[in-house]
């Protein structure tokens, strides 16, 4: 643990879903259509719409992999080109603090950190398991954000921010959902980022039969966090004769070095479709998603604006930098970063307890080099802390 001289922040940590997060209190009438276990072939599968579901390789996440095993590969680094069974090693029994509430928090006193927000790591698969039934993905999502309050609540001792899971899928459960919510003393929100799966195609996050829920979340101060997962961005290596299907951890060189990324391109849409100019209120960070498309993003809107200004109804790049916070990976170019946007909108995220992200959370502090002291405290604390602050 590296010596802050203050308590952390971190804005990316994960539980690893109980296993009935999607059936405790999904009516059993819909659970078939949402989710089931079964025993096939001597293990224990997750189906998805009655479908095998492989998003997660083991969905029961018990044994489960080390924090921060695949750091060293996702710094780029593999000399001796392990394979993927070979770099996660050893998997361990699954830690109290992974799905018990008390047991994270005294795990936070240990590590430094004052506060998380926590995120799902299966429910952020979901929505595009279900894109071809809607109902049964509200249904689901309904049923897991209870889970998530019961078992974790949404600002749980001031310390723990769970973020519930919201679908755009269908505009007014989303609308209700938020409501419902923002009553239940919600602080943030997790979307994926991508479009919107709908059953004629795909629509954009920015589209007005959306704004219901953007107003909701925008005036009741809770923050919008898109993190990564599937997001249907499959469908680009499809196109080059991939496949569709989200399997996590499985690599494909031809995907990780193809240029679709669904961050830039939903903040991009949220922008360029006037969302945050008929919201000026609305907050959103990005988490998981790295920082890489940042700078393209900005070259790109502010190439536009300078082509047609009318086509805005204010700079693009100045609402970009005053609605969104983007927590970096820690192998990013957080300088370059820091000059794009600002230390005042980097957060710190560990990504902790997964396999890609940092055994220690607080070791980020040795990524930012170069930054002051009023800057690390900005990033490894003040930035997210403000976000999830009672009003």
């Amino acid at each position: 643990m590296a010596d802050l001289g203050f308590k952390a922040f971190d804005a990316d940590h994960h539980y690893y879903e109980a296993e009935d997060a999607f059936i405790r209190h999904v009516d059993p009438k819909m659970q078939r259509r949402c989710m089931q276990w079964a025993e096939l072939g001597g293990r224990k599968r997750l189906l998805v719409g009655g479908r095998i579901n492989r998003f997660i390789p083991n969905p029961t996440f018990d044994p489960v992999a080390q924090p921060g095993c695949l750091d060293e590969f996702f710094r780029g680094r593999n000399p001796e080109n392990k394979s993927m069974p070979e770099l996660f090693g050893r998997l361990d029994p699954i830690h109290p603090a992974y799905r018990n509430r008390e047991a994270r928090l005294d795990q936070l006193d240990d590590q430094g950190i004052e506060g998380a927000f926590l995120f799902p790591t299966l429910g952020v698969g979901m929505q595009e398991s279900m894109r071809s039934d809607p109902e049964a993905a509200c249904a689901a999502f309904r049923g897991f954000n209870h889970w998530l309050e019961e078992d974790w609540g949404f600002a749980y001792q001031e310390r723990l921010f769970a973020a519930p899971y919201i679908s755009l899928v269908n505009p007014q459960w989303a609308e209700e959902e938020a409501e419902s919510l923002i009553r239940r003393g919600v602080r943030l929100v997790c979307m994926v980022p991508g479009p919107v799966p709908s059953l004629g195609g795909t629509r954009s996050p920015g589209a007005p039969e959306f704004d219901g829920f953007w107003s909701r979340v925008a005036e009741a101060g809770v923050t919008v966090a898109f993190h990564s997962g599937d997001a249907g961005y499959r469908v680009f290596s499809e196109a080059y004769g991939g496949t569709r299907e989200f399997k996590a951890f499985a690599f494909d060189p031809l995907e990780r070095c193809m240029s679709p990324e669904p961050i830039h391109d939903t903040m991009a849409a949220l922008v360029c479709h006037g969302v945050f100019n008929r919201f000026p209120k609305l907050r959103v960070a990005t988490i998981e998603c790295g920082s890489q498309w940042v700078a393209p993003l900005i070259r790109q809107m502010k190439k536009t604006y300078g082509q047609m200004s009318t086509a805005f109804e204010a700079d693009p790049v100045e609402q970009f930098r005053e609605h969104v916070w983007v927590s970096p990976y820690y192998e990013d170019d957080l300088t370059g970063l820091a000059t794009l946007i600002g230390s005042e909108r980097i957060l710190f995220g560990s990504d902790y307890p997964h396999a890609e992200g940092l055994s220690e959370p607080t070791e980020f502090i040795h990524d930012l080099k170069g930054f002051s002291q009023e800057a690390v405290r900005e990033v490894m604390q003040t930035n997210a802390r403000a976000l999830v602050q009672a009003s």
